[in-house]
């Protein structure tokens, strides 16, 4: 739908699945436009409740996606940031609608800034078209860096002191010294190499590794 018709238009499919009227979405008929977002995890969930509040907060079109928030693609949000111009603002009932993570939270919403585009969560009350928006906004973004510096600090730190005592971090070996030698045992008996993999409960692939034998094709 081309032009201000297809940023105008409000999808009757979307407003009969949640129960709502299409009064509910009247647009306004401004230059400008509020875009709203909602997400579900599953399609038996319903996303009335959020539907209410964007409602509530006079957005011109609802995208609804059914899809765990931790999913790269999110069709209905590709759409809405596709449609999103200068002036605009995006809309959402709650921050973790809109992002999978903290930092793709805070990439996205600093990239629609970028594009003269505002964003407003309606729970937390931020709205980045307003200057004390803006500066909330600009110091959460602070705070979740701040904590992901911390974090890897002190994963390093614990790190380098494991290393100090002698541990290595990361998972442990499956193949120990004792395992080895249990194998090299069997397999001087003549057990099959398959048997003893069983037995010492490591995979073939592993076992032939540290005998430092091909694995059969």
């Amino acid at each position: 739908m081309p032009g201000q018709n297809r940023r105008k238009h409000v999808s009757e499919t979307l407003c009969i699945e949640s129960g709502l009227s299409l009064s509910s979405f009247t647009v306004r008929g401004v230059t400008n436009y509020r875009l709203g977002y909602a997400r579900v995890s599953t399609l038996e969930q319903d996303p009335a409740s959020q539907l209410d509040e964007l409602a509530k907060a006079a957005v011109d079109q609802v995208f609804i996606d059914y899809a765990s928030g931790l999913l790269t693609e999110r069709p209905e949000l590709s759409k809405l940031l596709d449609q999103l111009r200068p002036g605009d603002t995006l809309v959402v009932w709650r921050l973790d609608r809109l992002g999978r993570s903290t930092s793709h939270l805070f990439q996205t919403v600093s990239e629609l800034g970028e594009r003269g585009i505002g964003f407003c969560s309606l729970t937390e009350a931020i709205d980045t078209t307003t200057p004390a928006g803006r500066l909330l906004f600009g110091i959460l973004a602070s705070l979740a860096a701040f904590e992901r510096d911390l974090i890897r600090e002190r994963t390093i730190a614990g790190l380098a002191a494991a290393r100090a005592r002698g541990k290595v971090g990361g998972r442990p070996p499956i193949m120990t010294p004792d395992k080895l030698a249990v194998a090299r045992r069997m397999l001087a008996e003549g057990k099959p190499k398959a048997a003893i993999a069983k037995t010492i409960g490591v995979s073939r692939p592993t076992l032939y590794t540290h005998l430092g034998t091909a694995e059969p094709v």
